[in-house]
C-alpha cells in the first residue's frame, strides 16, 4: 500500500508558476479562538502576498475568544481585513464549520482559501496557489503544510510523522483516490461549496471542515481536486510542545476516520491497524514461541523500509532529509501510537481550543 502511494507522490507534477497575470478574485478565511500570540504574524504575511490587492480579501472569524484577539485583527481594518464575532449562545456541533460558513456568507470571491491563525506563509504562496488554480480546471485544491522551528526532538518526530501524512494526502490525489488534506491550505471554489450544500450532512463532528468535505467534493467532482506540489505553497506551522496536547490533536483527526463516505479508505485504515496491531501481538506470543519474535522482526523491516521509500522524496521535496535519521525509532512508536489513536480517537470526547467535543 505504501508503495502504491508513493507512486501517487510522484505522478503529482512539480508545479512551477509561469504566468504572473491574475483574474481569480480570493478570499482567504481564518477562523480563530484565542490566538493572540501568533496571529499578528500570520495577518502580516497575508498582506504581504505578491498578489493584486484588489483581487483578495482577508476574512476573520473570532470564535468566542477570551483574549485579545478581537482586538489584534482590528487593528489591521485599516488595511482592508474583515472580522466577523461569532456570537452563538446555543451550543454547536462545529464552531469552525460555523466560522467558516459565516465567512463565506460575508464573500463574493470566485475562490475560498482556509488557513489557521497560527500558520505561516512566504510571499509567493497565494500567486504560486491561484496561478495553479488557473492552469486546470479545478473546483478544490490541496496544498502542503509542513512544521517548522521545532524546539525539541519530540516537536522534530511530529515533524516527519505530519509530513508523512501530509505526503499521504498528495499521494491519494495523485492516484485518484483523495482521502486526506489540511484545511490549513486548502482551496475551492465558493459556488461548489454552495452547490454541495456546505457542510450540510458533516456537520455532526467538531472537524471535518478539510477531510470531509474533500469526500464531498470527491464524489461529485472525482477528476476536480488537484494537489499544489510546490514549494512556495506551503504553509508552516508549529507541532506541539507536549505529549498530553499532541494526543488531544491527533483524536480529534481520527474522530474523523469512520465517517468517510468512501468505505474502502475505511477498510484500509482498518486494515493497517490490524497490521500493527499483529507485529505488536507477535513481540507477546514470541514469550512463548520465539517463531513470531522473528515473524514481528521481519514485519517491522518491511514497514520500515516500505516506509522509507515515501519519506525519502517527501523529506527531499520539504528539505528535511535530516529527519529520516527518526525513521527506526518512529517506525515501533508509530505502531503502539497507532493502535492507541486508532480506539481513543472513535470512542469519546476530546479537548479542542478549550472545548470537550466529540
Amino acid at each position: 500500500m505504501v508503495l502504491f502511494l508513493r507512486r501517487g507522490w510522484l505522478a503529482v507534477e512539480t508545479f512551477n508558476l509561469k504566468s504572473t497575470r491574475f483574474k481569480t478574485t480570493v478570499s482567504i478565511l481564518i477562523a480563530a479562538r484565542n490566538e493572540e500570540d501568533k496571529i499578528f504574524n500570520t495577518i502580516n504575511d497575508i498582506l504581504a502576498q505578491d498578489y493584486p490587492a484588489d483581487l483578495m480579501e482577508l476574512i476573520v472569524v473570532d470564535d468566542h475568544s477570551t483574549d485579545q484577539t478581537s482586538e489584534i485583527v482590528l487593528s489591521f481594518a485599516d488595511r482592508g481585513v474583515k472580522l466577523i464575532v461569532l456570537n452563538e449562545n446555543e451550543p454547536l456541533n462545529s464552531y469552525k464549520k460555523k466560522a467558516i460558513t459565516e465567512a463565506i456568507k460575508l464573500s463574493d470571491s470566485e475562490l475560498i482559501i482556509t488557513t489557521d491563525a497560527d500558520c505561516r506563509m512566504s510571499p509567493a504562496w497565494l500567486k504560486t496557489i491561484i496561478g495553479f488554480y488557473e492552469s486546470g480546471n479545478y473546483k478544490m485544491i490541496s496544498s502542503p503544510v509542513i512544521y517548522f522551528e521545532e524546539k525539541s526532538k519530540f516537536e522534530e518526530m511530529q515533524t516527519l510523522d505530519f509530513l508523512f501524512l501530509s505526503g499521504l494526502g498528495a499521494a491519494g490525489i495523485g492516484n485518484k483516490m483523495p482521502s486526506t488534506c489540511s484545511g490549513a491550505n486548502l482551496a475551492y471554489q465558493r459556488e461548489v461549496f454552495y452547490e454541495l450544500k456546505g457542510f450540510q450532512g458533516i456537520d455532526e463532528l467538531a472537524s471535518g471542515d478539510d477531510e470531509l468535505f474533500l469526500h464531498k467534493v470527491a464524489l461529485v467532482y472525482p477528476d476536480g481536486i488537484g494537489f499544489c506540489k510546490s514549494r512556495d505553497a506551503i504553509v508552516y506551522t508549529h507541532a506541539k510542545s507536549n505529549l498530553k496536547e499532541f494526543i488531544q490533536q491527533r483524536k480529534r483527526w481520527a474522530s474523523k476516520s469512520t465517517k468517510y463516505k468512501n468505505k474502502a479508505i475505511v477498510v484500509i485504515g482498518v486494515s493497517v491497524w490490524i497490521f500493527n496491531f499483529m507485529i505488536f501481538l507477535s513481540s507477546i506470543l514470541g514469550l512463548f514461541n520465539p517463531y513470531f519474535w522473528y515473524l514481528g522482526l521481519i514485519c517491522i523491516s518491511i514497514k520500515a523500509l516500505a516506509e522509507m521509500s515515501l519519506l525519502i522524496p517527501l523529506c527531499s521535496f520539504a528539505s528535511r532529509s535530516k529527519l529520516l535519521w527518526y525513521v527506526p525509532i518512529l517506525t515501533v512508536l508509530h505502531m503502539f501510537y497507532l493502535m492507541y489513536i486508532g480506539i481513543a480517537g472513535n470512542s469519546g470526547k476530546y479537548n479542542w481550543k478549550g472545548r470537550m467535543v466529540r
